[in-house]
């Protein structure tokens, strides 16, 4: 019952920020858990941030830790994940997820909303 559109990829410099947003349709965003994930060419879909519905928990994956900052706006139907300090590593399409269950997790399993994506390039 809800509808995500991710924005914000592009391409940076190593060491640079880049800030992702995720825009959700429908009436009941406030209801669900959000998380972000990453995959890039030929590799598996990995966790990198999760926040929970009214954004009093957040997870996020040990490469990301400490550069990454996941944030929810709820009056404004929208989850940021803003990222500093970025490496090439970080190179990847990365997708918006909702879970109707509410709970902040890292398996992707968890989440029955999905957006399309946004590329994210970082440059060396």
């Amino acid at each position: 019952q809800v509808q995500l559109v991710e924005s914000g990829g592009g391409l940076v410099q190593a060491g640079g920020s880049l800030r992702l947003s995720c825009a959700a349709s429908g009436r009941t965003f406030g209801t669900y858990a959000m998380g972000w994930f990453r995959q890039a060419p030929g590799k598996e879909r990995e966790f990198a941030a999760a926040i929970s519905r009214s954004a009093g928990y957040t997870k996020y994956s040990d490469p990301v830790k400490g550069r990454f900052t996941i944030s929810r706006d709820n009056a404004k139907n929208t989850v940021y994940l803003q990222m500093n300090s970025l490496k090439p590593e970080d190179t990847a399409v990365y997708y918006c997820a909702a879970s109707s269950g509410g709970l902040v997790n890292a398996f992707p399993q968890s989440y029955n909303y999905w957006g399309q994506g946004t590329q994210v390039t970082v440059s060396s």
